[in-house]
């Protein structure tokens, strides 16, 4: 029998044009140093981060928010103390409290208030600021100590706090629509089942139409802006220019961005849950035998009841975002990482900085070399 052609070549025929598999890109970390990672390719990277410097990241979030939770504390319990004395005879008597007597207790935990989102704002952006931060290393495959961590974090906070800030303005607005819109339809249901009760269908609809007016350019505004935070720890830049580069690495690439963004927000959303459901049953626990009592024990009881359901709620939502602050940051890290390997070829001068051989490493326009690195470019 023959053959009308000869038989495909194997890798012994001797023939110098046989098929050969492609190079497999080096993976000295976390993800290969070669584009294009794909969904899976970026979320598997967060996660082998995770696994791999868990220690870092879950130290130094729970450092933080420790921290914040325990600042926060102090001042809510000296303001406590205080104003013990007022807040007894306000609870006595509620009738009789006039405005001179609230406003001081108003202003005062309004403070300490607005104190606790400030020192909560700051603990955010030292944790946006550690994930980029820890994926340096954890691309090249290298150990990363808390000190160093540290010392890569403290002086980028104030950048990605600025940056986090102006992207939360941009969703501010539509959420702010959105809250008159809710309250709108709660009225709205309220004024169909009273007899002549105002109306409030004009402002369930306004607010409809002013989100789904402002919604979409602030979520488009939102992504194209993500990688800041990214930006401002590995290249070192300033609010307004980070985020401008951030939109010039997502153009072209919005949806991607989106879905994959998104999906981690998703997944972190649903893994707090989890995490959190358990210390909100247990919290249900103590205001059982406090429902059943005949009130004898008087407001003592109550008090302890909040006080240990606050404590539940509040131990919850600790390990929740403990746990789940870093998943999101992580994922935006690595779309920035994809992002830079795709347009300016950054894998190659990536892998020379892990000391891994490359089969090519051509250079593109303006990528900065191993020998003249951009700050920040090596990840």
């Amino acid at each position: 029998m023959t053959y009308a052609h000869p038989p495909f070549p194997g890798p012994s025929s001797g023939w110098s044009g046989g098929w050969a598999p492609p190079p497999v890109p080096p993976k000295p970390g976390v993800i290969p140093l070669a584009p294009p990672l794909g969904v899976g390719g970026v979320l598997g990277g967060a996660f082998a981060t995770l696994g791999r410097h868990w220690k870092q990241l879950l130290g130094f979030t729970a450092v933080t928010y420790g921290g914040a939770v325990a600042l926060f504390g102090a001042a809510l319990a000296m303001a406590y103390a205080v104003f013990a004395h007022d807040i007894e005879h306000i609870a006595d008597a509620p009738e009789s409290a006039g405005a001179d007597e609230l406003w001081p207790l108003l202003s005062a935990f309004g403070g300490v208030y607005l104190a606790g989102v400030v020192v909560m704002l700051v603990a955010g952006a030292l944790v946006n600021a550690a994930c980029p931060a820890v994926l340096q290393d954890a691309v090249l495959g290298r150990p990363c100590s808390f000190g160093t961590l540290w010392r890569r974090v403290l002086p980028r906070v104030w950048a990605v706090l600025g940056s986090l800030l102006l992207c939360g303005l941009i969703a501010a607005v539509p959420l702010a629509l959105l809250a008159v819109t809710f309250f709108g339809m709660i009225f709205a249901f309220i004024s169909l089942l009273s007899d002549g009760a105002p109306g409030f269908g004009w402002i369930f609809l306004g607010g409809l139409l002013g989100v789904l007016l402002t919604g979409p350019p602030a979520v488009w505004l939102w992504v194209r802006f993500s990688l800041a935070p990214a930006v401002a720890v590995f290249e070192r830049q300033g609010v307004v220019r980070s985020l401008s580069r951030s939109a010039e690495l997502v153009r072209g690439a919005w949806w991607r961005i989106f879905g994959v963004s998104l999906l981690a927000f998703v997944m972190a959303a649903a893994t707090a849950y989890l995490v959190q459901l358990p210390l909100q049953l247990l919290s249900l626990v103590p205001a059982g035998p406090a429902s059943l009592s005949d009130g004898s024990s008087g407001s003592g009881t109550a008090i302890t009841v909040a006080v240990v359901t606050f404590a539940f709620v509040l131990l919850g939502g600790f390990i929740g975002q403990a746990v789940t602050a870093v998943f999101p940051p992580l994922v935006l890290a690595l779309l920035y990482v994809d992002q830079r390997m795709r347009k300016e070829n950054l894998g190659p001068v990536l892998a020379e900085a892990a000391g891994v051989p490359t089969a090519h490493h051509p250079e593109a326009a303006g990528v900065p070399t191993a020998h003249h690195p951009e700050p920040g470019a090596h990840a």
